[in-house]
This record gives C-alpha cells, structure tokens and sequence, in this order.
C-alpha cells in the first residue's frame, strides 16, 4: 500500500490536534489570566527501505505566550492582578502548589481565601490563609493581608505568596489549566513581587488571530484529506490495469 496514506494520515491528526488547541484558546478568550497554548508542526523523515523520500507531519507543543493580557478595573477589593513575572500561588487539585495569574479572589463558608473556582490561596509560608468570621479583608500592594471585625482595627491575617519563576525553572501548563514549575519543586516566595488591586488580568489570547489559524487548519485538514483521496483512486486504477495484465 502506498506509503502516502500514512504521511497524510500523520498529517491529518497534527492538523486536528493544532484545531482543538486553538478552539480551547478561543474558548478562553474571556478567562481570566489564561495563557495562549502554542502548537507547532515538525516534519521528520519517514525511515525504512529504500530512499528516504517520504515525511511525516508531527506535532509539537511549543509553550505557550508569555505575554500578559490586558489589565481590567473592577474595584473589588479582593481583586488583585500581579505586575511583571509574578504569579499567585494556589493548591490544586491534587494537593501541590499551583500557580496562576487569575486573581480573584473570594473568603470560603470555612473562612479560607480561595480563587473564584474554589482553589486554595496559599500564604508565603506555603500554607492556606485563614480570615477571621465576619473579617472584611483587604489586599495591599505587596500582598499583604489584613482583616477589620466589626469596629475593630485591620489585623495582619498573612501574606499571599507570590513567585517569579526564572529561566532555571520555568512554569509549565499542566492539564489541569493552573502552572508548576519544571523541576516539579515549589518556588521560593518573592518579596519584591507587587499586586495591583481592584483590577484583573484579562486572557492573552487574540480572538481574530485564533479564528483565522482555526481556518487555515481546517483548510490543511481537507488537503490531508484529499491526499487520501487520491491514494484511493490510485490504488483503484492500479489494481484495474493489474486485472487487465492477469
């Protein structure tokens, strides 16, 4: 069978798998702090017998973009956005330290500072913040939290832990959608990090770029589609002459 089945075959799948890459983008497009996942192509030749004149399409994910999104008033207190390289720590689902841009933030029935999809804030000690009953909580600008109880005066309740990942240690995306370091250790709390208050990061993601990249992988989908086409027909035409010639 013609070899050129599987290189479009190969082809096909990369070009599907780049299309639910930028769907899942685009569905992004209005989550806050969400990163822009890359999808790349790489052809490698096919080995084997004979002469190597055949490639097959192989994808790669290359990152995603580091860029920040756009910053967005709200003028909720417990709303925070990192300035620079600094990202927010929180417990995933699986009990290891997270990270994301997302800061909204909101207090647990339990009285536990968590993210607006329930996520465990985590302190600059590692550990979850907890907030007293009743406590009307504030964000400084260096991650500083402090709790007002009725009329009583604002009491320093922690810290939220923010990281600067470097080039050593960079964050990759897991599955989950949240960020973990490389070497899969937690970072070190940053001091120097800073937050801006009352507003969010917005998505990274530029809505027309995702559409038109989602065209123009459907387009390279019908192509590999087509080269099976023709593999088809060949194959049809061949095994006629061969019945002719028997």
């Amino acid at each position: 069978m013609d070899r050129l089945i599987y290189t479009a075959m190969s082809g096909a799948n990369a070009a599907a798998h780049r299309q639910a890459v930028l769907s899942n983008n685009l569905a992004n497009v209005s989550t806050n702090g969400f990163r822009a996942e890359l999808s790349t192509f790489r052809a490698v030749p096919v080995r084997g017998d004979g002469a190597s004149t055949r490639v097959m399409a192989i994808e790669a994910t290359a990152g995603y973009v580091d860029t920040p999104g756009s910053a967005q008033r709200t003028g909720r207190g417990l709303d925070a956005m990192t300035t620079g390289n600094a990202w927010f720590a929180v417990q995933g689902l699986d009990g290891t330290e997270s990270y994301t841009r997302s800061g909204s933030f909101e207090v647990s029935p339990e009285g536990t500072l968590v993210t607006n999809s329930g996520l465990t804030v985590l302190g600059d000690g590692g550990a979850p913040i907890s907030i007293p009953t009743g406590g009307e909580v504030t964000i400084g600008f260096d991650g500083n939290l402090s709790a007002k109880v009725g009329n009583q005066p604002p009491t320093g309740v922690g810290r939220l832990k923010l990281v600067t990942p470097g080039a050593d240690d960079p964050l990759n995306r897991s599955e989950d959608g949240l960020f973990r370091a490389t070497s899969g250790e937690p970072l070190p709390n940053d001091t120097n990090a800073r937050v801006q208050v009352g507003s969010l990061e917005g998505s990274n993601v530029n809505a027309i770029e995702a559409m038109v990249g989602m065209i123009q992988t459907a387009r390279q989908f019908e192509t590999q589609m087509r080269l099976l086409q023709t593999a088809e027909s060949n194959d049809r035409s061949a095994a006629q002459l061969l019945g002719l010639q028997g």
